[in-house]
């Protein structure tokens, strides 16, 4: 019988936090699943103000010379069938398009309608976000959790806790219900430069808006460099939320989903000192 008593709770995500993360994964998943079957009516990136079919891609998901799929990245070409380039639509049908079906919304390969999910989910993004950074800056949130202190920045500091994180040895007791270094960095780094160089990138590749805004096209040296840049923030916000979700798991994912739906977050038990 375990008669241990129970850990204590801590309150560790206010409202804003929990409504602008839920709304923030909706928005991001639909631009993401959207985005891909745009890319998919031209599977190709460049670099500068044009690109078009024989313009040298920088990079570039397709068929192969031999038949199948492959993703190419400057001179490197690596085969990818089945997933990528080429691959079975749910009939069994061969097709030839960047992205699978499954990954793309709609699912039918259909541009206009990506775009009005893309459209309207980005305005979702925005106004989200813009409520977020309000709401932060009234009640201090960026101030408080997510600002880094000076001791946090020292190079000893930062590598303690990238090795922790490596070892999976992942902070307990109250430190648990703070953000860690890594952690203010990452969230730091997605909502001041990655959401919003995506909003601004997609706004430069708007025709309308560079009728209103030119100076977008010169800041990011063209519509296909906007449309590179726009691409591989995507990736990287992909990437993020992939690391997020196996952090989560990692700490405990019934925990963690708990705090991001209530607010309240039971703290681990403190590490043993020989462990």
């Amino acid at each position: 019988m375990d008669d241990r008593p129970p850990r204590p709770l801590l309150y560790r995500h206010r409202l804003p936090t929990r409504l602008w993360h839920w709304l923030n994964a909706l928005a991001m998943l639909i631009l993401l699943l959207s985005g891909l079957m745009i890319f998919n009516a031209h599977p190709r990136l460049y670099w500068g103000r044009y690109g078009a079919n024989f313009d040298k891609a920088w990079l570039q998901i397709g068929p192969s010379p031999t038949g199948g799929g492959q993703l190419a990245i400057g001179g490197a070409h690596i085969p990818t069938t089945g997933v990528l380039g080429r691959w079975s639509d749910a009939q069994g049908r061969p097709q030839a398009r960047a992205f699978p079906y499954w990954m793309t919304l709609p699912s039918r390969y259909s541009l206009a309608g990506a775009r009005r999910w893309h459209v309207l989910f980005a305005w979702v993004l925005v106004l989200g976000g813009l409520a977020y950074v309000v709401a932060s800056l009234v009640n201090r949130h960026f101030r408080r959790d997510l600002w880094p202190s000076r001791a946090e920045l020292e190079p000893r500091h930062l590598w303690g806790d990238i090795r922790d994180h490596a070892r999976l040895r992942l902070p307990t007791g109250d430190a648990a219900g703070r953000y860690n270094i890594l952690q203010k960095l990452a969230y730091l780094l997605v909502i001041f430069v990655l959401i919003p160089l995506m909003i601004l990138t997609g706004l430069t590749m708007g025709p309308g808006f560079n009728a209103t805004f030119p100076q977008l096209l010169d800041l990011f040296g063209g519509r296909q460099s906007a449309r590179s840049i726009h691409f591989l923030c995507a990736m990287a916000l992909l990437g993020f939320v992939g690391l997020h979700l196996a952090m989560v798991v990692a700490a405990g994912p019934v925990n963690e989903t708990r705090s991001m739906i209530t607010g309240w977050f039971r703290t681990p038990p403190e590490r043993r000192r020989h462990e």
